[in-house]
């Protein structure tokens, strides 16, 4: 059950990022901070890209087809959370038209681009709990050896057949980025002004 441990550690990472993005948002509404558009950027690039385009395929394809040929009864539980992979990957994509329209209009679109990084976290901090306290205990008890080989492949692999070259190597430089980039506490880039 190796996968399992990949999709808590890439939770962790994303939690981390997500964390982060609501940071500065707090920062520029509570404090007048000014916004770093790039970080910002590199953000919301690591959200869209990695769980979205990665994590999450290989969640449905893998894990969520396999609990659900084994276990029907998870198919609800299933449904919702692959419901939730598509509406994520809308809201991602209005966040990043926000962050645009935040960096072509000024301030007067902060509010909206910050109520909008306020949703989104608090709906994908529910959708991994989700993921991580009602599904995952289903596979651990439902799945069978031969299941856990096949997922444990395509979570261990770094290069996938349906992304490319090494994805994993591109999400790490762009993780590593994001903590070179962005302030303390949550990253090791230089201190806000007036920090």
């Amino acid at each position: 059950m190796k996968a399992l441990r990949i999709i808590r550690d890439e939770h962790r990472s994303l939690d981390a990022v997500i964390h982060g993005l609501v940071y500065l948002v707090r920062e520029i509404r509570e404090h007048g901070g000014h916004p770093d558009f790039g970080l910002f950027a590199a953000m919301i690039r690591y959200i869209d890209a990695f769980p979205e385009r990665f994590h999450h395929p290989k969640e449905d394809q893998y894990l969520f087809r396999r609990l659900r040929a084994r276990h029907p009864a998870s198919a609800p539980i299933l449904d919702d959370l692959e419901a939730e992979h598509e509406s994520g990957a809308r809201s991602i994509r209005a966040l990043d038209d926000l962050l645009q329209r935040y960096r072509d209009e000024g301030p007067a679109a902060f509010p909206a681009f910050a109520a909008a990084v306020d949703a989104y976290a608090a709906f994908h901090w529910e959708h991994m709990r989700k993921e991580e306290v009602d599904a995952m205990p289903l596979a651990e008890r439902h799945l069978l050896p031969e299941d856990w080989a096949a997922i444990d492949e395509a979570f261990g692999s770094h290069g996938d057949p349906l992304f490319g070259a090494d994805v994993q190597t591109e999400f790490s430089t762009l993780f590593r980025r994001i903590v070179n980039l962005a302030p303390p506490p949550i990253g090791v880039g230089p201190a806000s002004p007036g920090t």
